[in-house]
C-alpha cells in the first residue's frame, strides 16, 4: 500500500510541474499587469522551480554526479523553496492590505536565506541536502528546522486567510481560486509536517505519502491561478454564443438602418466572430445596442394596429406564452424593415407606433445588459422562425 501511494505520487510528478509552469506563462502578463496578482504569481512560479529541481529524473542526475553538483542542486532547491514561502507571505499580505505584514515577509525571508546558506557552509563536506530514512539530516538538523520552520509558518498563515476570505467574497472565480490555493497548501503544509516527524522524532511511517502531497498541492495550485482564465474563457464562449445567435437579427437591421453600426460589418458571421470589427470583450455590448438602436429607429416604420394583429398571429400560431413577446416584435420588425427599404415614410401617430416590451424598455440606461441580450436571442430566434415568415398584415 505504501508502495502504491508513493508510486502514484511520483507519476504526478511531471505533469504536477508540467501543469504549474503552463499555469505560470498563462498568467504572466495579468499578473505583470496588476500587483495584487504578483504575490501569487512569484509564489507558483518559485514553487514551479523547485518543484522542477526536485523532478526524480533531475535528483537522480545530480547523484550521478560529483557530491559538489549535487550540494548545489539541493542547496538552490532549498532556497528557491523559502522565496516560494516568502512570496506566498507577501501575497497574504497583499490580500489583507497588511502592510506591517508584507514588511515582515520580505524581512523574515531574508532572514531564512541568509540562515539557510550559513548553516550550510558551517556543516560538514556534504552532497545532496537530505533528510534519510536512517541516520542524521543532511547537512544539519538545525538547517532542516529552519527550512521547514519558513514552510510551516507561510503554509499555515495562508491557509488560514484562504479559508476566511473564501467565505467572505460573494466572487465565484475569487472564491474558488482562494479554496484551491488554500487546499494546495494546507498539502504542502502536511508535506513540511510529515519531514518535521521524521526530523526530531524519526518517524517514517508518513513518508511514503510526501510524492503525493507535493505534487497533489501543484496540480491544485496551478488550477488556482487558472480560475480567472477559465472564468474568461467561459464568458468568451458566452459572448461568442450569443453574438453568433444574434448576427442574422443584427444583420438584417443593420442593413435596413446602417448608420446605427459603430464599424463596417464584415462579410459573413464566421468572420465577424473571427475577426471582429471592436475589442472582442465588447462584441455583444455592440451588437445588443446596435439592435435595440435599429428597433427604436424602425418603430417609426410602424402602421397603426400592425404590433396588435403580429400579437394575434402569434397567439394563434401556436407559439408558448413566454415567447410571444419574442415572436411578435420579429413580425413587426420584418414589415417594419421592408417598410423602410421600399421607402415608406414615416408614420405620423400619435404614441409610440411599436410598444417595446419590458426588456427593452428598462436596459437602454445602463439595466441588465445581460437580460436584453437573451431577449434579443429570443427575437433572433422567432426572427428566422415559420411565425413570423408566414406573417402578412
Amino acid at each position: 500500500m505504501a508502495a502504491d501511494l508513493t508510486a502514484f505520487g511520483d507519476a504526478l510528478a511531471v505533469p504536477s510541474v508540467v501543469g504549474l509552469w503552463l499555469a505560470v506563462l498563462l498568467r504572466a502578463p495579468g499578473a505583470l499587469r496588476a500587483p495584487h496578482q504578483r504575490g501569487l504569481w512569484l509564489a507558483v512560479a518559485t514553487a514551479a522551480a523547485a518543484m522542477t529541481l526536485n523532478l526524480p529524473d533531475i535528483v537522480a542526475y545530480a547523484m550521478s554526479r560529483d557530491p559538489g553538483y549535487a550540494h548545489t542542486i539541493g542547496l538552490v532547491r532549498n532556497l528557491i523553496g523559502v522565496l516560494s514561502a516568502g512570496a506566498v507571505l507577501y501575497f497574504v499580505a497583499a490580500a489583507t492590505r497588511g502592510r506591517r505584514l508584507q514588511i515582515a515577509s520580505g524581512a523574515g525571508t531574508v532572514l531564512w536565506l541568509t540562515a539557510l546558506v550559513a548553516l550550510d557552509a558551517a556543516a560538514p563536506g556534504h552532497g545532496t541536502h537530505t533528510i534519510p530514512p536512517a541516520g542524521d539530516p543532511v547537512p544539519s538538523l538545525a538547517y532542516w528546522l529552519v527550512l521547514i520552520s519558513a514552510h510551516l509558518l507561510a503554509n499555515s498563515v495562508c491557509v488560514s486567510v484562504c479559508w476566511r476570505y473564501s467565505r467572505r467574497t460573494e466572487s465565484r472565480g475569487l472564491a474558488a481560486g482562494l479554496l484551491l490555493f488554500g487546499l494546495g497548501t494546507a498539502l504542502a503544509g502536511a508535506f513540511w509536517f510529515v519531514y518535521l516527524l521524521k526530523a526530531l522524532f524519526g518517524f517514517t511511517w508518513a513518508m511514503p505519502v510526501n510524492p503525493l502531497l507535493m505534487n497533489a498541492h501543484g496540480l491544485l495550485r496551478a488550477a488556482a491561478i487558472l480560475v480567472p482564465t477559465l472564468f474568461t474563457f467561459r464568458r468568451t464562449a458566452a459572448d461568442t454564443a450569443t453574438a453568433w445567435r444574434l448576427w442574422p437579427l443584427w444583420r438584417d437591421l443593420v442593413h435596413a438602418v446602417p448608420h446605427v453600426a459603430l464599424n463596417e460589418p464584415r462579410a459573413g458571421r464566421l468572420l465577424e466572430l473571427l475577426w471582429p470589427p471592436v475589442p472582442r470583450n465588447l462584441l455583444v455590448y455592440r451588437k445588443v445596442i446596435e439592435t435595440r438602436d435599429a428597433i427604436l429607429i424602425l418603430g417609426e416604420y410602424v402602421a397603426p394596429g400592425v404590433p396588435e394583429l403580429a400579437r394575434s398571429h402569434v397567439a394563434g400560431s401556436g407559439v408558448p406564452e413566454p415567447r410571444r413577446s419574442a415572436a411578435a416584435l420579429a413580425c413587426v420588425l420584418k414589415e417594419a424593415r421592408q417598410a423602410k427599404l421600399a421607402g415608406t415614410p414615416q408614420q405620423r401617430c400619435e404614441g409610440d407606433a411599436l410598444e417595446l416590451p419590458a426588456a427593452l424598455q428598462t436596459s437602454g440606461g445602463g439595466g441588465d445588459l445581460e437580460g436584453e441580450a437573451r431577449f434579443l436571442v429570443e427575437v433572433a430566434q422567432a426572427y428566422a422562425s415559420p411565425a413570423a415568415t408566414g406573417f402578412t398584415p
